[in-house]
């Protein structure tokens, strides 16, 4: 009798594990099966996406065609009128005419302010202190992380909001100039504008890059694995630097219709900041979540600078002194703004108060065109601090307009109706200085 009993547990026994043995190749079928769904999802999702943009790029290319013939056509009609009206005439005299009234000049004269103004222009002109406000604008109906005025000197200042849009107000009358939309309801963290072009970059992975003058998307460029914390154009538009959560920070040549990734660098901590100088060479300046300051060269991608633990807690903001390439303004979460020399790593001058503090990774402070002030806003309190950049001593300190903590500042060059600073706060709240 135990003998039989025996056999049948052995017999049992060896049908629980052929029966395990069959659940465990179902299992590994399984996980073959979704490996290769899934496989195949982010293959018709990355061909979803190429369509998209390719199908977005010739569409632009057709308007862009359009508008050129436009142009032409209407062109054209212009000089039929003017034979007809100036019959005594010769035909190369009405061409040259029209020349001279639609350029006012010659084509080298017309060509030369383009040229300038395609360039960032720092230093130029002294700094208006602030001292009261201009306008207060309702920006945004979530808070503003970002503020940026145009970097051609225009009168034009972007703000980067969590609603996930992008906005561009006029600084001589406070008013809504343009309205730009990113990814659906993710965050949109950064914004940068110059001249034509304008960028942001949020928390879904991408940077979205517009023209100004037609309002029109021309790149969506794609690549990082986490959000993007921060963008900057550099000099001419032609490229874009971005810094991502996935620690790498991206240059992307967006020349042509379609972008293209250049290089690639890549650290052990988060990237919150960035910005470009307008120099030579255009030195690289990021600031990062572990408290360091780092530099780059946007040729190479070696690191040319690294300043390990310069603020606890982070560095949110970092800007390259106007005109200079060796002297950097930082703030950090340890509710400090600091000068730093690149030349040998060391701490020129620290501006603090114990009423002003840092609450957030983005918040941004900046130095006066001149480079003689530096300013911040408090992540408490909202008021706005300028300090002496030679002595550290506080000029001056703006309080009451904004009702929540300041978000981040900047300061222009004034454009050609001398307003400089904005500031913004966890409201949505824009106020731009006089």
């Amino acid at each position: 009798h135990l003998t039989n009993e025996l056999k049948e547990s052995k017999s049992r026994t060896r049908l629980a594990e052929a029966q395990f043995d069959g659940l465990k190749d179902a299992i590994r079928s399984l996980q073959e099966e979704n490996e290769e769904k899934s496989k195949l999802n982010q293959r018709l999702l990355d061909e979803t996406i190429a369509e998209k943009e390719k199908f977005a790029e010739q569409f632009n290319t057709m308007n862009d065609t359009i508008e050129k013939l436009q142009k032409e056509n209407n062109m054209l009609r212009s000089l039929s009128k003017m034979e007809k009206s100036w019959f005594g005439l010769p035909k190369k005299g009405i061409l040259a005419g029209a020349a001279g009234l639609v350029g006012g000049g010659d084509a080298k004269s017309k060509q030369e302010p383009e040229e300038e103004s395609s360039e960032r222009q720092w230093g130029v002109v002294g700094a208006v202190v602030p001292s009261q406000p201009l306008f207060t604008v309702k920006a945004h109906r979530d808070d503003a992380a970002s503020v940026r005025y145009d970097g051609t000197n225009q009168n034009l200042v972007a703000t980067a909001s969590s609603d996930s849009t992008i906005r561009v107000w006029d600084t001589g009358n406070g008013q809504l100039q343009a309205s730009f939309s990113g990814g659906g309801s993710y965050p949109m963290l950064g914004v940068d504008i110059s001249g034509s072009v304008i960028c942001g970059c949020g928390a879904d992975k991408t940077c979205r890059v517009w023209r100004y003058d037609t309002k029109r998307m021309i790149h969506q460029l794609a690549g990082h694995s986490q959000k993007i914390t921060c963008v900057r154009l550099f000099a001419g538009e032609k490229n874009i630097i971005t810094g991502s959560a996935d620690r790498s920070i991206r240059i992307w040549d967006i020349s042509r219709h379609i972008y293209t990734h250049t290089t690639t660098f890549r650290h052990s901590s988060t990237t919150n900041c960035m910005d470009v100088s307008g120099e030579k060479n255009c030195p690289i300046v990021t600031g990062h979540l572990d408290g360091g300051v780092r530099c780059w060269d946007a040729r190479t991608g070696d690191r040319a600078l690294d300043i390990p633990a310069l603020h606890e807690g982070g560095v949110t903001s970092v800007q390259w002194k106007p005109g200079s390439i060796h002297e950097v303004l930082t703030n950090g979460r340890d509710s400090t703004l600091k000068i730093v020399d690149a030349r040998n790593n060391s701490v020129v001058l620290t501006f603090r108060d114990r009423d002003f503090c840092t609450l957030t990774n983005h918040a941004s402070s900046s130095y006066s065109p001149d480079g003689i002030h530096v300013a911040g806003g408090s992540g408490d309190n909202g008021d706005l601090f300028v300090w002496n950049a030679s002595n550290g001593e506080l000029e001056k300190r703006l309080s009451g307009l904004h009702k929540s903590g300041s978000m981040g500042v900047a300061w222009g060059r004034g454009g050609s109706n001398g307003q400089q600073v904005a500031s913004i706060d966890k409201s949505g709240m824009l106020v731009l200085w006089a």
